[in-house]
């Protein structure tokens, strides 16, 4: 069994894992949870978004929190730029790393960004080209990788044929989505496979949400199959507003709970993740949504 020595993971709780909550968070609150993620060993943090706040209020003062923060050397500290004025409000904020998404369905792509898929690669263009003028990397994400609301199941060439443009355009890397949480460990293997085709095993991410259950033993398909970064939200936040019935993102303590069980190398603190976990959901006043968390905490 050939599993990668060391793991990426990517930190998205601070901007996907926060979107979809319904109150307000003080910027405060979001660059305490930055930072404790930080002082966890968390070497690539997605910080929030350039979106306008009509469509998603939560990341309405992302460029304060880039301000805040307390940038750490050698971290990533990365935000989402769905277009060129995204990109460039980014750019404002000082950051040195953005993402832009597509979706493998037409119709979530519709209700997403109101676009077709093809329209929406397009939108890219500019904004990669500006990226790569300014030296600023650029990931692109994957939605509906295994399972659409709108569409239902999804062709694993649809996926790949999505996946091939964002790094023909380029995207250093990019991270596939169960969005609505529906894959299972054989399609996730599969996906990975034909993906790979097109897009070597080395520049792909898994991005699993945990709606039934299966998000674990889809990162260990991906592990099986050579894949070694992964996106994650501590104590499992977020959802997605456009993909009703959704939960939240696979845990980061969780992962890390299997990464360390499997003797692989993350640089991640169990301890300083569980308790920036804690604090934000205290903060949002809700449950903690890792199972590790909420048992290391009942100890």
């Amino acid at each position: 069994m050939n599993l990668p020595q060391s793991v990426r993971l990517v930190e998205v709780g601070p901007r996907d894992g926060l979107q979809n909550e319904k109150q307000p968070i003080s910027v405060a609150d979001k660059v305490r949870l930055v930072e404790d993620l930080t002082a966890a060993g968390l070497r690539y943090i997605e910080v929030g978004s350039f979106v306008s706040p009509k469509w998603v209020p939560q990341m309405a003062g992302s460029a304060e929190v880039f301000a805040g923060i307390q940038r750490q050397p050698g971290i990533t500290y990365a935000a989402l730029t769905p277009n060129l004025k995204g990109f460039e409000a980014a750019l404002e904020a000082r950051v040195e790393e953005v993402a832009v998404f597509a979706a493998a369905s037409e119709a979530f792509s519709q209700k997403n960004i109101n676009c077709s898929i093809a329209e929406s690669l397009q939108r890219f263009v500019p904004l990669l080209e500006a990226a790569k003028a300014e030296s600023v990397r650029v990931r692109g994400y994957v939605s509906c990788v295994l399972g659409c609301p709108y569409d239902g199941e999804i062709a694993p060439a649809q996926v790949a044929s999505v996946a091939r443009e964002l790094h023909a355009m380029g995207c250093y890397e990019v991270s596939l989505g169960d969005t609505i949480g529906t894959g299972t460990a054989g399609k996730t293997r599969h996906l990975i496979e034909t993906v790979a085709r097109d897009v070597p095993h080395h520049l792909l991410a898994g991005h699993f949400h945990d709606t039934y259950g299966q998000a674990l033993a889809n990162i260990y398909a991906s592990l099986l199959e050579g894949i070694s970064v992964f996106d994650s939200s501590v104590a499992g936040l977020g959802g997605c507003p456009y993909a009703k019935g959704a939960t939240g993102n696979v845990a980061s303590e969780d992962v890390l709970y299997l990464l360390q069980g499997l003797g692989i190398d993350t640089g991640i603190d169990m301890d300083g993740l569980v308790a920036a976990g804690q604090r934000i959901c205290e903060v949002l006043g809700k449950a903690n949504g890792s199972r590790v968390a909420r048992a290391r905490l009942s100890r």
